[in-house]
C-alpha cells in the first residue's frame, strides 16, 4: 500500500470560499435551455414550463450562481428578442451554434427560473455586435425599479420588481477568432471600460467581470489580460478565465495532469493582475472568475460544425462523463478551492445536457452525471476556511516526464467551526493510499461520515438506462494509530471525510 501524509494547522488559512465558487452556466446552446431546464409539456413541467425533475437536481447539486445567456451565444444576441409576449418574439438564425433560436425563453424567464431554483443570476452583455449603450439598457431593464422607459417596459412585461442582478460579465471570449465580433485587446479593453463606465453611472454597486483569454493556449495569453486590465483596472472587480480539460487518445496520465494546469493558469493570471496593480502603486486586487470550466473532449471537434437545416435545440456537445473524467473534474475543483483567496466565482459549463452536470431526455428522464457528485460534495461541505495544507505522497509521470502528485486534496473548516471536511482525489490507479493526518493546533473528535466514488472500470458512465452506475458509497473508516489519524484512500477515487472538531487543548 502506498503512503501519504497531510499536515493540517488551522493557523495557516488560504482564505474563505465564496459561495459563488459553486456556480454553473446556462447558454442557448443545444438542449441546455430547451429540453433541459425549460420544456413546456414535459410531464414534470410547471405552469411556466420549467422541468421540475431538473429543478430538483439543481437544488440537490447546490449550485449558487448561474451565468447566462452565454457563452458564444451572447456575442450575437439581442436581449430585446427575448422579452415581451412570447407569441410576438422573433425567430432568428443563431450564428454561434448554427441553430434556430425561437426566443421562447429569455431574460425574464431566466430570472423566474433562478428565483425558483434559489440561486443568483450572473448576466453577460453582448459586446460582440453591440456596445456600451446596449449594455446600459439591459441593466436599466433588469435593475431600475421604475420611472424610466426600460424599467417601465419591464413592468408592462409583468415584472414590477427589479431583478437586482449584481454580477455582470462584459462580453465573452472576445479574443477568440470563433467569437462573433472578436476584437483586439485594445479594442475590447476600451469598449469594456466604456461599458463599465455607463453601467456604473446607472448603478454604482454592481460587480463587473472583464474577459480574459478564452484559453491558456491562446497566442495572446497573458498579454491580452495585461492590456485589458490596463484599460479596465479601475472599473472591474474580476478578470475571467476559461479552461476545458482534454484526454488525447489513451494517455490517462497526461489527462490526470490536466487538473494541475488549473493552478498554474490561476497563478499566472494573478501575477499579471498584480503587475498591473503594482504599476499603479494600487492596493486593489483583481479577483478571478473561472466562469467556464469542465472536462470536454469527445464532442469538442463538432463544436462549431454547421447544422443542416438550422434545427431548434439540436442534441449537440452531449458528453457522457466517465469515472476517469470525474477524477480530473474533482482534482480541478479542489484546485479552485485551494485558490479561494483569488478565485471568487466559478461556473461549470454547463448545467444541463451540454457537457452538463445533469442529463435529460427530451420528454423523458433526468439523471446525474459522474461529475455531479464531486460538485455536490464540495458545495455541501467546502463552505468555510480553506487550510493551507501540505501533502507528501507518491508521484506519477506525464508524457513529457514531469512528475505530479498522486493525491490532490483540500481541507475546509466549516463556517460554524464545528467540523472539518477533507477532500481527496487519488490518482494512483493501482494502489490504495494509507493516508496519515499530521494535526497541529487541532484535534478531531470523531468521523461523522465518509464517502467514496470509484469504479473498477474507469470508462464507466451514467446513462438513461443505468443512471446510478457510478455514485458515491460509504467510504472507509478512520482510525487512530500511534496517536495519528489514519485513512485509507482507494485507487482511482474521489473521497470525502468529515470530522467533528474541537480545540487542541481540550481533554481527550
Amino acid at each position: 500500500m502506498a503512503k501519504a501524509t497531510i499536515v493540517l494547522d488551522p493557523a495557516f488559512v488560504i482564505g474563505t470560499t465564496d459561495p459563488r465558487l459553486f456556480g454553473s452556466f446556462v447558454e442557448h446552446l443545444g438542449r441546455c435551455v430547451y429540453g433541459g431546464i425549460f420544456e413546456p409539456g414535459h410531464p414534470t413541467a410547471d405552469a411556466e414550463g420549467f422541468r421540475q425533475d431538473v429543478m430538483e437536481l439543481v437544488r440537490e447539486l447546490g449550485v449558487t450562481v448561474v451565468r447566462y445567456p452565454g457563452g458564444n451565444f451572447v456575442s450575437g444576441y439581442n436581449w430585446e428578442d427575448g422579452v415581451g409576449p412570447t407569441d410576438q418574439r422573433p425567430r432568428r438564425r443563431e450564428l454561434a451554434w448554427f441553430s434556430t433560436e425561437t426566443n421562447a425563453f429569455g431574460t425574464n424567464e431566466f430570472m423566474r427560473w433562478c428565483a425558483k431554483a434559489r440561486l443568483e443570476p450572473m448576466m453577460a452583455v453582448n459586446l460582440g455586435t453591440r456596445g456600451a449603450d446596449e449594455a446600459r439598457e439591459l441593466l436599466e431593464y433588469c435593475n431600475v425599479e421604475g420611472g424610466t422607459a426600460l424599467s417601465d417596459l419591464r413592468h408592462r412585461h409583468g415584472h414590477p420588481s427589479p431583478h437586482a442582478v449584481k454580477l455582470w460579465c462584459l462580453g465573452n471570449e472576445m479574443d477568440a477568432p470563433w467569437q462573433i465580433g472578436a476584437k483586439t485587446a485594445v479594442e475590447y479593453g476600451t469598449l469594456a471600460r466604456e461599458s463599465a463606465k455607463l453601467m456604473r453611472w446607472l448603478q454604482p454597486d454592481i460587480e463587473l467581470v472583464a474577459c480574459g483569454s478564452s484559453s491558456r493556449s491562446m497566442a495572446t495569453f497573458a498579454e491580452w489580460e495585461r492590456v485589458v486590465l490596463e484599460e479596465t483596472f479601475d472599473v472591474v472587480e474580476y478578470i475571467s478565465l476559461h479552461g476545458y480539460f482534454s484526454k488525447y487518445g489513451d494517455r490517462s496520465r497526461d489527462f490526470m495532469a490536466e487538473a494541475d494546469m488549473v493552478g498554474r493558469y490561476i497563478d499566472e493570471i494573478v501575477a499579471v493582475a498584480d503587475g498591473v496593480a503594482a504599476r499603479r502603486r494600487s492596493s486593489k486586487r483583481i479577483m478571478l472568475s473561472f466562469d467556464e470550466w469542465n472536462v470536454w473532449y469527445r464532442t469538442r471537434d463538432r463544436a462549431t460544425r454547421t447544422k443542416p437545416g438550422w434545427p431548434e435545440a439540436p442534441a449537440i456537445l452531449e458528453e457522457l462523463f466517465t469515472m476517469e473524467d470525474a477524477l480530473v473534474f474533482g482534482a480541478a475543483l479542489l484546485t479552485l478551492i485551494n485558490r479561494c483567496d483569488r478565485v471568487k466565482a466559478a461556473c461549470v459549463a454547463q448545467l444541463v445536457n451540454v457537457i452538463g452536470l445533469i442529463m435529460t431526455e427530451t420528454g423523458g428522464r433526468a439523471w446525474r452525471q459522474t461529475i455531479f457528485y464531486p460538485f455536490k460534495h464540495a458545495s455541501d461541505w467546502a463552505r468555510g476556511s480553506v487550510l493551507d495544507l501540505r501533502v507528501t505522497c507518491g508521484t506519477f509521470a506525464s508524457g513529457n516526464g514531469e512528475q505530479f502528485p498522486d493525491i490532490v486534496s483540500a481541507a475546509v473548516l466549516a463556517e460554524d467551526g464545528k467540523s472539518l471536511s477533507l477532500f481527496c482525489v487519488n490518482r494512483n490507479f493501482d494502489q490504495p493510499v494509507d493516508l496519515t493526518l499530521d494535526l497541529r493546533g487541532i484535534k478531531l473528535g470523531e468521523l461523522l461520515e465518509s464517502h467514496v466514488m470509484t469504479s473498477e472500470n474507469l470508462d464507466a458512465a451514467n446513462t438513461a438506462d443505468d443512471p446510478e452506475r457510478i455514485k458515491p458509497a460509504p467510504g472507509s473508516d478512520a482510525v487512530v494509530r500511534d496517536g495519528a489519524w489514519q485513512l485509507t484512500v482507494l485507487p482511482a477515487s474521489w473521497s470525502v471525510f468529515r470530522f467533528t472538531l474541537f480545540p487542541a487543548d481540550a481533554e481527550s
